[in-house]
């Protein structure tokens, strides 16, 4: 202050000068004699309790909140809700959003919870515009787009082209490959075993059987590839039972070229049984099926509530087994959790004859791959006990297939309470915070410059009776004002002055609700006989200088002015106290 002084005197000229508090001046307008002021202006908040037009400094109380720390708040708040944000962000700007687009809630922490619901949304989320350049798209005309239409059709012409060129030498290969084995397995019918064994050795066949296997695949792929190209039959006509005469011999009434044909005519009669065995197994499995949906359907004609409790308890159950997956996939991922730790412990076993001992270098060889099982190790290491892919089709297809029922059965269930429109991003909380309640589109450069203020509304004005949200460590001002009217008055003739007129000044308690909010909870902090009374300045902003301008022309005012002549005499510190002054600071 004593810098003030002087700049005044030195700088401009100033005739005299008078200091007073604001607030104080406001409440003198505005004909105030008792009461308490509540002050929320550009730096700071003030809670002054006056009586018979003197305010009681003792009791005054500072909290270090107002305007510009406001928009400061939400300066932040955009920040890091819009890291990337493509247009500047200036601090008039800011301050015009806490003015326009502000208010306090009157249930703050339900309104919080709530305030992102679908419901409404459209109405809370306000959507600031700034400037933005969309790409320019031009125009092409209907010639240029049929040029580029045919193009794309002889492109795609070629392409089909080249892949049945492709498809064709493929299947030309497979049948090259399929009359190899053929007549290798016809040349196997002459040979002795020990011929037999070194000629399926050089084609990498471990026996006859496999043999067949290779050939049957083959076959089958021939025909699906057939198929695709001409729109011949893929499925092979069901051919007539075979015969195995020979196996009715016995080996003592046949050569040698006898025995090898019954050998040969044994494995062809055990590929025909598996064969049929499998076509048996699948029959049986389509009549298992088959009877499992009559008998669901039957239960569900007859105990619909039952069904529909079962379907959704199976619909949990999956749910929760997709959970686990996730959590399982994500443990992979972290060196320190029990999974990790578990693959690594195997890893370090595999490394050493006897689990737990370390290899010394130059040791001997563990012999590893010599057993067909030790490879089954690289599954657990690489995958985990569980194949995820089949278990992720598994689950997936599950889920759905219950989803469609519960859709189609159940009432209270829709297309919103699936799984895929619960994870959708566009229905995601995050989204609603990001982007209000329309679909974002990426590509758009006007929504990209779209900022949306839905939270922040309420959460900024929110700090002055709640200071910690914002990490400041003071009460706010109900509890201010409450323990100003009970610890800091003398006498209950005094509060009831003080209660019967809380005056509000500031242009930061201009926001929608301030005046309601404060008055609804200060009486549920004061007794119930207590008389509150909440007024508000005829205009926060201004009415402090209008009220210093009346005081300074008052005639008794005239005495508490400095003059040039008593700031030489007694310095720059020197000041007048009077009642609207902060008579105990200095």
């Amino acid at each position: 202050m004593p810098a003030m002084t002087e700049l005044l005197f030195e700088c401009y000229s100033a005739p005299s000068i008078a200091y007073g508090i604001d607030s104080l001046f406001s409440y003198r307008f505005n004909g105030g004699r008792s009461g308490l002021v509540v002050s929320s202006s550009h730096t700071a908040t003030h809670l002054i309790p006056v009586l018979d037009s003197k305010p009681v400094i003792s009791s005054a109380t500072r909290l270090n909140w107002g305007g510009s720390q406001s928009a400061d708040y939400l300066f932040k708040l955009l920040k890091l809700k819009y890291p990337s944000f493509p247009g500047k962000l200036t601090d008039y700007q800011v301050e015009e959003m806490v003015r326009e687009h502000c208010y306090v809630s009157q249930e703050f922490d339900h309104d919080m919870s709530t305030y992102l619901d679908w419901s409404g949304l459209e109405d809370r989320d306000h959507v600031i515009q700034y400037p933005f350049t969309e790409q320019v798209v031009i125009e092409k005309s209907e010639e240029e787009l049929a040029r580029i239409a045919e193009r794309k059709r002889e492109g795609g012409r070629r392409l089909q082209e080249q892949a049945a060129k492709m498809r064709l030498e493929k299947l030309i290969r497979k049948e090259q490959t399929l009359d190899y084995y053929k007549g290798l397995q016809q040349r196997l019918l002459n040979q002795t075993k020990k011929e037999t064994k070194r000629l399926l050795d050089e084609d990498e066949f471990k026996d006859e059987n496999q043999l067949e296997k290779t050939i049957q695949e083959i076959e089958k792929s021939i025909r699906k590839a057939r198929h695709k190209d001409v729109g011949g039959p893929e499925n092979p006509v069901d051919e007539a039972e075979p015969t195995f005469p020979l196996l009715d011999v016995a080996d003592e009434d046949l050569d040698e070229t006898g025995l090898k044909e019954k050998r040969h005519q044994r494995l062809m009669k055990s590929g025909y049984e598996a064969r049929a065995r499998a076509k048996a197994e699948k029959q049986l499995e389509r009549a298992r099926v088959e009877e499992e949906e009559r008998q669901d359907n039957e239960w569900r004609e007859t105990d619909l509530q039952g069904w529909l409790e079962e379907r959704r308890a199976a619909r949990q159950a999956l749910l929760q087994g997709i959970k686990e997956r996730d959590r399982l996939k994500a443990d992979l991922g972290n060196r320190k959790s029990l999974a990790s730790q578990m693959r690594m412990k195997t890893l370090a076993n595999l490394a050493s004859d006897q689990p737990g001992k370390k290899r010394r270098r130059g040791g001997d060889d563990d012999n590893f791959g010599a057993n067909d099982d030790d490879w089954g190790v690289y599954r657990t290491v690489a995958m985990g006990e569980q194949s995820d892919e089949e278990d992720e089709e598994d689950l997936g297809a599950g889920l759905k297939g219950v989803e469609a029922q519960l859709l189609k059965y159940d009432p209270l269930f829709d297309e919103s309470n699936t799984m895929e429109a619960q994870s959708d991003w566009s229905q995601s909380l995050i989204h609603a915070f990001l982007r209000g309640p329309r679909p974002f589109d990426p590509e758009s450069q006007q929504e990209a410059h779209q900022i949306h203020l839905n939270v922040e509304r309420i959460r900024v004005p929110e700090v002055v009776f709640q200071p910690s949200i914002a990490g400041l460590d003071q009460a706010g001002i109900v509890d201010i004002a409450a323990d100003i009217t009970t610890h800091g008055l003398a006498s209950a003739r005094d509060r009831i002055k003080v209660l019967g007129n809380i005056f509000l000044t500031g242009g930061n308690t201009l926001f929608a609700g301030f005046e309601e909010r404060l008055r609804r909870e200060l009486r549920a902090v004061l007794p119930v006989e207590a008389a509150i009374n909440v007024q508000k300045a005829t205009d926060p902003v201004l009415d402090a200088w209008r009220g210093a301008a009346e005081w300074a022309t008052a005639p008794e005012s005239s005495q508490y002015f400095v003059t040039k002549e008593e700031y030489l005499e007694k310095g720059s510190e020197y000041i007048k106290e009077h009642k609207l002054g902060n008579a105990v600071a200095f």
